[in-house]
This record gives C-alpha cells, structure tokens and sequence, in this order.
C-alpha cells in the first residue's frame, strides 16, 4: 500500500481508507510521511468519513522545554490511527515548572490522564569546570534528576496523572575529544548519569520516554538540529520528533493495553536451518559450527531471555510430531528444549486450528499471541483465520530474526515480578491438574484431592506491580474490566474506604501465586464492588466462594449491611454475565441498571469449600 493508493482510497470514500492509513502509519519514520497521513486523516475526517472503531478518549498535557508544535500533531495522529482520541493540551515553552506546581492553573482544569513532560537538555550541565572533583559532579547530576522526579511527584499528587518523562540526548560533536570520559563533569557523562538517575530513581507513575536511546538508534548527527532550535526551539530533527512522538504514543497506548503472553513459533527454518523430515537431524543448521547455524542459535538464547521475563512459549509447526521433537530431545547444540514449551502442537493440520487449540489449552484469547513464522504463506492464513493473533513474518536471514522480535515491542516489561520467571512452571502445573481431573471420580473429589491452601491478604506495596498486571491483562473474569496503573493501586493501601482483598492459592501440583483480586468501597452501609476479577487458570476451584466468604466477613466488620456489585459487560468477559446471580445476588430494583446487583449480609451464611485458608489479613 503506498500514499497514491491511500489517496484514491480518499476520493472514493472507501472503508478501507482506515485500515490503510493505520498500515502506512505505523510503518512511517519520517517527518514528511507522517505529517502528510495526519493531513490525509483530517481530511477524511472533514469529508464524513467515520473511523470504524469507536475512539477510546484521552486527556494528555504535554509540556517542556522546546516549542511543542508539531510534535502534538504528530501524536494527535499516531493515537487517532491506534483508536485512542487525544485531547491535548500543549503547554507553552519552557515553562513545566510552574504549569505543574500550580494547583489551580490551566493544567488543574484540563484535568490530564497523562502528562509527558519533556526538559531541554539546556537545562542539564555541569555548572563548573571539568576538573571539579566527581563528589561535586555527581551530587548536581543527582540533583538535575531530584529535581524534575519532585516535579512529577508534585503534579501526580495534584492531578492524579500518570507521567511520561523525557530523559536527556546524548551530544553527538567531539569537543572535547577523548576527554570526554574521563571527566563526569563533561555533558556527555553528566547526562548519561542524570538519565540513569531518573531511570533508577523514579516511581511506579513516572514512565521513561527514552530520548538517549532515540537519538543514539537513528544516530547523534541525525538527531541533531541546531537551526531548528534557533528558529523554532524544537527537540532535534524532524526525524528524532517522529522517533519521540512514537515513543510517546507507545507508553499511553501501554497505560491501557497490557502486552501479549504468548510466543508461538513455528520449527523448520525459524527455530533451526532446514527441514527435520528431509534433512533430518544430522542435517540441520544449529550451533556454532556455521555463521548461519550461530544464528539460529542467538535467536533461541533471545527467545528463552523472553521466557524468564514470562512470556509462555509454544511450538506450532506443520510436522511429523516424533520427527519435530527430536532437535529438542537429542541435539547437543539446541538451547530450546522440549519442556521451555508449555504446548507443542506439530501436526498437519493448519496453524490457525492448532493456534485456537493452544489458546483453548492455555485458556487465554487469541489477541494475546504473537506467532512467529518464515513461511508469507503461512502467515497469510493465520491472519485470514486467526485475525485475533499478531504475525511476524521472520525474514531470509536468522541473525536478524531476534531483532525484528525485539522491534516488534509485542513483550515489552513494564515491570517485572518474581510470578514472572515461574510462569511455564504455573501453566505446565495446570496441564498436569488437568491430567489429573479427567482422571478423578468426580468433581468433590477431584478439588478435595488437589489438597488447595489459600492466602488472604489486603493489597501490600511489594505486591504492586503484580496486582497492577493481573488487572491490566485479565479479562474473561473480570466483572467491570476497569485498569489501573501502578500509581492507582499504591493509592488504594491504606485507605480508610477502600477494601483491597488479593488471594494466593498452592495446591499439591505447585504455586498459582496471586491469582484473584477485589477492590471494594465503602458507602455508608453499602459496601461497592469496583473490581473483581479472578485469574482463569482457577475457575471452578471455589476461590471466588472463598472471596465472598472474606468480603462479607470484612464489609460486616464495618457496619456494612449490603454488597452491591456491577457487571459492566465487554466483548470478552461474557463467562461472567451470570456470576452474581449464581453467588446469591439478586438484582438491584432501585437502581435501574440491569447491570447491579446486591447481596444483604444479614441473611448471607458463608460457603462451604474445598480451600484451607492459611490466613487473612484485612
């Protein structure tokens, strides 16, 4: 698809305009390009043309120490074309400090979801010469940084806003040649250490826009514009703003989208070189025996580094299963091994069946694979019958195949917990439970002999980034699917009307780990219930009794006389419309929404189940 073809597209009023100019756009690094979709948007959008997916709104403050024109255009389009409608506010120069210390100014009344605040690197030099001892050097560097994480702290406690923080590029001259890094004082070592500063030090609410590895990517020189500063102030050419307001996109996109869980990888010529059935495994290239063979073999050690990061792997190849095996089971120079794998599917049949049979195994939704192949045509039928998975056509060449994974940015770690690096350990334990159910007599007895111990406890900061994942990914049982970041659940602890519940469970197979999440509010004698949701991989265990058992102990101990909850349906969590009723709800008659129902504690006798609280801690 080029820019011709998107025109005519255009004049015909065709639907297919949309899915084009996302196509283009996303593909898009330079200035020109970009600004010309944003033009061909607006006028689409002049003509009558509606998007055909609903705009999910936003509110972003952007702010700064250059001149924030075009850069806001830029990301006006970058979001629109991902179905995110931005209203932004676009600060004046150089004046952040103030807008975001004001408690009553113009940023108060815009109300932002997000701000991204980006300072000029003007602002972070050593004031002294070269020569100061690095005591000295180092405590201003530290200071720069303090100074602009105050500044987010400040305006996340006024505006309960996210933040998206520029950190500072690297100069791309040689003054002062060698010397350079072998003085702290230099602007090259002192950015370099105010940016790790920022990065070491900064909050869960405070997300890194990382300027430095920008300019270094498209290169210094590049980056550079000393004409566009005197003329316009702006942040660098006008490739870095394409760099920059892509990377601003990408982090408010994550504020709302979790990232994908799942990796399926076809085998011959992606995994290793060649064919196993018709090289066999003599034949095959893998290892540090050739260029190409080493290649293979990078890109194994790269997949297994997503696997401790929690990414769950699966095999999806079009082979005589006995043959596609044997590579994992008998070749000395394969990183990958059978059990990295929490289904391997190697068959005839096509991908796009094997692919809904791992996600039915794994009890996840398409949407949250990635599925990586050399084969187009393989790839086009996946994306024909399988829509709801991300492809990746790897290319001819192995040695760039862990690139072109790692520019895809499908896995990127937001933050990363110890459940993590146990994740195919968690979902190979479920495929034994389940070996072991179809095994059992009956239900009763089948979760009596799973021996299941279950934790209680009140939301703790240690366990934030853990509880911010789970209610960002989960989305089948899930009762109203409202996100939260990392800053919104820290709020939550310790406050007096809130009642935060989070359920661990074990059983005689291995840990499930935090697996179930409440947040409730107190109303007078109501207790509301925000969020409920419940990790799959334990449906039909009885946690959710053993919740309700603890919610109505807690909301009784506050002189609570009602549980109300609402179910707030999406495409996805249909598996609940019914929970409430089935929990001994009844529907709320006053409040005329079909949607809220309540439970009086005065006539709520608690559960019987199968699960030995270990503790609760409220």
């Amino acid at each position: 698809m080029d820019k011709q073809t998107l025109k005519a597209l255009l004049l015909r009023r065709d639907e297919g305009f949309w899915d084009a100019l996302r196509e283009i756009t996303r593909s898009a690094t330079e200035f020109d390009e970009l600004f010309f979709l944003s033009m061909l948007r607006k006028r689409a959008l002049e003509a009558g043309m509606v998007p055909p997916e609903p705009l999910e709104p936003s509110r972003i403050a952007l702010l700064g120490g250059y001149s924030l024109y075009p850069l806001n255009e830029l990301l006006l389009h970058l979001l629109a074309v991902e179905n995110i409608s931005a209203e932004i506010h676009k600060g004046d120069y150089d004046n952040y400090v103030s807008e975001m210390s004001e408690a009553d100014g113009g940023l108060a009344e815009f109300a932002p979801r997000v701000i991204c605040l980006l300072p000029s690197p003007h602002r972070c030099r050593h004031t002294g010469p070269l020569n100061d001892p690095e005591e000295i050097v180092r405590t201003e560097a530290e200071q720069v940084a303090a100074h602009l994480l105050d500044l987010c702290r400040v305006a996340h406690d006024q505006f309960g806003s996210e933040i998206i923080l520029g950190n500072f590029p690297l100069p791309a001259r040689q003054d002062p040649g060698p010397f350079r890094s072998r003085s702290l004082a230099t602007d090259w070592n002192f950015r370099k250490w105010v940016n790790l500063q920022l990065g070491l030090r900064a909050p869960a609410f405070v997300h890194p826009c990382d300027i430095e590895f920008l300019s270094a990517r498209r290169g210094g020189i590049h980056s550079e514009d000393s004409r566009g500063w005197f003329e316009s102030k702006q942040p660098g050419s006008p490739g870095l703003l394409v760099d920059i307001a892509r990377e601003i996109a990408h982090q408010v996109q994550g504020l709302r989208v979790p990232p994908k869980k799942v990796l399926a990888l076809d085998l011959d010529n992606t995994l290793w070189g060649g064919v196993i059935g018709d090289d066999g495994l003599e034949g095959i290239e893998i290892g540090d025996t050739s260029p190409r063979g080493e290649a293979f073999k990078a890109f194994q050690r790269h997949i297994l580094t997503l696997k401790q990061r929690g990414v769950i792997l699966a095999a999806c190849s079009k082979n005589d299963h006995a043959r596609a095996i044997e590579p994992f089971e008998k070749h000395p120079e394969m990183l990958l091994r059978l059990d990295d794998f929490v289904s391997f599917q190697a068959n005839w049949e096509p991908k796009s069946d094997n692919l809904r049979r791992i996600a039915a195994e794994l009890n996840l939704g398409l949407d949250s694979f990635v599925f990586a192949d050399d084969n187009p045509a393989e790839i086009e039928i996946v994306r024909q019958f399988a829509p709801e998975v991300t492809t990746l056509l790897l290319g001819p060449d192995p040695a760039d195949y862990p690139g072109q994974l790692q520019d895809g940015r499908w896995f990127d770690i937001r933050s990363l917990t110890a459940e993590d690096s146990q994740r195919t350990e968690q979902y190979r334990a479920e495929a034994a439970r389940r070996s072991h159910q179809a095994d059992g007599a009956d239900m009763g007895s089948y979760l009596e002999s799973l021996q299941m111990e279950a934790t209680v406890s009140s939301f703790t900061a240690i366990d934030v980034p853990r509880l911010s994942q789970l209610i960002n990914k989960s989305n089948q049982f899930n009762l109203t699917t409202r996100r939260r970041t990392e800053a919104e659940v820290e709020s939550l602890i310790g406050n007096p009307e809130a009642v935060t519940l989070a359920v661990r469970l074990s059983d005689r197979f291995g840990e499930h780990g935090l697996i179930s999440i409440v947040i409730g509010r107190q109303h007078g004698d109501t207790l509301d219930i925000d969020t409920w949701l419940m990790s799959c991989r334990v449906l039909k265990r009885e946690v959710e009794q053993v919740v309700l058992n603890e919610l109505a102990r807690q909301a009784a101990d506050r002189g609570c006389q009602t549980l109300r909850g609402t179910y707030l349906p999406t495409p996805k969590n249909e598996m609940v419309r019914e929970f409430y009723p089935t929990m001994g709800f009844q529907p709320d008659a006053s409040s005329g929404d079909a949607g809220v129902f309540v439970l009086p504690l005065n006539s709520f006798v608690p559960k019987p189940t199968q699960i030995h609280i270990l503790s609760t801690q409220s």
